[in-house]
């Protein structure tokens, strides 16, 4: 065997070595000695005795475990010691009784002594290193080049050393050298420092730079050792993931714009023009499919990366057999180079590229196909170069082009439905002023007749009739003032006036009507001038006393109060009735709006708290409620005192 080998018995007598065994440990080795006496000569790595029975020889003549490379000390003297890894086997016959076993015995190559031979085994390590590893002087001159130095930047040993560093080093980093002496003639070291460096052939490559200085016997600063390490697929991969984190809050962003936005041109302007930058298109546009008397148009809707007059001169598309796929929800369409395929310019007029179109030869189109199927429209890209989209810009299109077609379902139907709504404002509005002149006409002879009747039963049912027309007419002015609010038309007619006044007068009007219940007024002011439309601010008081009547049928009272704070004044109205839930108090000003689960015999259209809050709000003050479900409600009002 071609290492220090020997034999021994189930008794641990040695039986059998070769001669570099005995070369190797001239003392284990004499004799046919027993395992149990080498011992004395074993001791731990460190010099340090073993345990009884611990040593290698002990476990081997004993047969307690094999070793596998147990490493130790051989010393035969107090002057000389030997690094060893020991190795045995036991062996067994068919019926597994021990018969003993074999052992080698391997050297561990001292440490080099001398600085000859460091020297040249540090070089060993240097030159067959995988790092880039090079040396300089203070002044930049290359003085030692390893191996991967040459694979990375392409320069062999002899063609470089001597040579200036700055050789690697781009023009518009030169100053990052002067940078990195500056700190290594100070004896600091730099660690994993990122730059650019040009291989022979002048292509640029991402690094990091490990540099220390070098000293000499004295600890002088004499130059400085430096590692570089090829970082362009960390660089590379740092930039997909810097990409895919961008694309992701691109998306994320446009995904909320579009479910939030239900303005139809917005939302396919965003979409084309972040889809269009998402992929590197040169060209973007969405055309919305529109039928016109041939059936076979679309209309442009939106365009990102030229004008719209670049399209305006060429008309739409047609149902080519190029176009059809897509704006029929087909398909995608992806073409490396459209020029070339043979759908293109088979159409009349236009044989190829129509004169003065946009230069376009990579090609991809993407259906927006609404949730029930309905193709809506298409997304169209284009760019001058060939190959310039892939599967990858399929799958950032589609996902938003998909959500696109749910917010366009929205925004379709929002705007029906605000056509609708509007047209009910209109009717409403034109059937309040329509029916304004004969209700005065009615009341006036209702009025007339009451004075030439004077049997006390005819008219008792006068007067009631004329309760009820003008009921009747204050519900028509009510949907009126609703038609002005919505078309901005509501007119405020401000001028200074005394608001304890005009709260005495409404709560003296309403007593007049509902003399079952008590209404009291208290203020810490007799008199204050605000500036605000008079009547405008009684109708909201009016309203707030007449719901707090109506709202309480089983109690007797209701209590106003008027307080000056500050620049504001302050008007609180309460009842002792039903009171609102918490979770319906802010729908309550909405128009049309009523607790009918609370209030089911209580007639009223739910308009007046709606009237009441915009008259306040257009003064520039707050409307808002506090209740306890059972016990009541205070509705208060704030208006500033001077004109906001």
């Amino acid at each position: 065997m071609p290492v220090a080998a020997f034999a021994y018995s189930q008794h641990g007598q040695i039986t059998g070595f070769n001669e570099l065994a005995r070369n190797l440990c001239k003392h284990l080795f004499e004799t046919e000695s027993q395992l149990a006496s080498w011992s004395r000569y074993l001791r731990q790595p460190d010099g340090k005795a073993f345990v009884a029975g611990q040593d290698p020889a002990s476990i081997t003549a004993l047969n307690t475990r094999n070793i596998d490379g147990e490493e130790l000390l051989y010393q035969p003297d107090d002057n000389s010691s030997l690094r060893l890894k020991w190795y045995t086997k036991a062996h067994y016959n068919q019926q597994r009784t021990y018969l003993g076993g074999v052992g080698t015995l391997v050297e561990i190559a001292p440490a080099p002594n001398n600085a000859e031979e460091k020297q040249a085994l540090l070089a060993a390590i240097v030159d067959t290193s995988d790092d880039t590893i090079l040396s300089k002087t203070l002044k930049g001159i290359i003085t030692s080049w390893n191996k991967s130095a040459e694979q990375m930047f392409g320069y062999a040993a002899d063609e470089i050393i001597g040579k200036h560093i700055s050789i690697l080093i781009p023009p518009s980093r030169l100053h990052e050298e002067d940078y990195i002496i500056s700190n290594i003639a100070q004896g600091k070291k730099i660690d994993h420092f990122e730059t650019i460096r040009i291989t022979k052939w002048g292509t640029e490559i991402p690094i990091s730079l490990s540099v220390s200085p070098v000293l000499d016997s004295k600890g002088r600063v004499i130059g400085a050792s430096k590692i570089a390490r090829d970082i362009s697929l960390q660089k590379a991969a740092g930039n997909i993931l810097k990409n895919y984190t961008q694309r992701l809050e691109i998306i994320n962003s446009v995904s909320k714009i579009i479910s939030e936005e239900l303005d139809l041109n917005k939302i396919l302007q965003k979409v084309t023009d972040v889809t269009t930058e998402l992929i590197g298109a040169r060209f973007g546009a969405f055309f919305y499919n529109t039928v016109n008397e041939s059936g076979d148009a679309f209309m442009l809707y939106t365009l990102s990366g030229a004008p719209k007059e670049a399209f305006e001169k060429l008309g739409m598309p047609r149902h080519t057999s190029l176009f059809r796929p897509s704006f029929l929800g087909q398909g995608i369409i992806r073409i490396d180079d459209v020029t070339l395929d043979e759908r293109y310019g088979q159409n009349h007029p236009n044989k190829g590229m129509p004169q003065g179109h946009l230069p376009v030869r990579s090609y991809m189109a993407i259906p927006v196909v609404s949730r029930s199927g309905r193709a809506i429209g298409a997304l169209l890209y284009g760019h001058p170069d060939v190959g310039k989209f892939t599967e990858e810009h399929e799958a950032l299109v589609i996902p938003i082009a998909a959500q696109a077609a749910v917010a366009l379902d929205h925004a379709k139907l929002y705007e029906e439905v605000k056509g609708l709504n509007d047209k009910k404002d209109e009717f409403i509005g034109l059937a309040s002023h329509e029916l304004k002149t004969p209700l005065t006409s009615v009341t006036g002879y209702l009025q007339i007749l009451n004075r030439m009747i004077d049997a006390e039963q005819p008219k008792k049912f006068v007067t009631k009739t004329i309760q009820q027309v003008k009921r009747l007419s204050a519900l028509v002015s009510d949907l009126l003032d609703i038609s002005k609010i919505e078309a901005g038309k509501l007119q405020l007619a401000k001028e200074y006036f005394d608001i304890y006044g005009v709260v005495a007068d409404a709560i003296e009007l309403i007593h007049q009507s509902y003399r079952a219940h008590e209404i009291k007024l208290m203020a810490d002011v007799e008199s204050l001038q605000i500036y605000a439309d008079p009547q405008r601010i009684e109708q909201v008081i009016i309203n707030l006393l007449t719901n707090a009547i109506k709202y309480s049928p089983q109690a007797n009272s209701v209590e106003v109060r008027l307080s000056h704070t500050g620049d504001e004044v302050q008007i609180s109205v309460k009842d002792f009735g039903l009171g609102i839930p918490t979770e319906k108090r802010q729908q309550i000003f909405s128009r049309f709006y009523r607790v009918d689960d609370l209030s089911p015999n209580i007639s009223g259209l739910g308009i007046g708290l709606y009237i009441s809050h915009e008259i306040v709000s257009r003064h520039g003050g707050k409307l808002w409620v506090d209740s306890t479900l059972g016990q009541g409600s205070t509705f208060w009002m704030s208006l500033p005192i001077d004109d906001v």
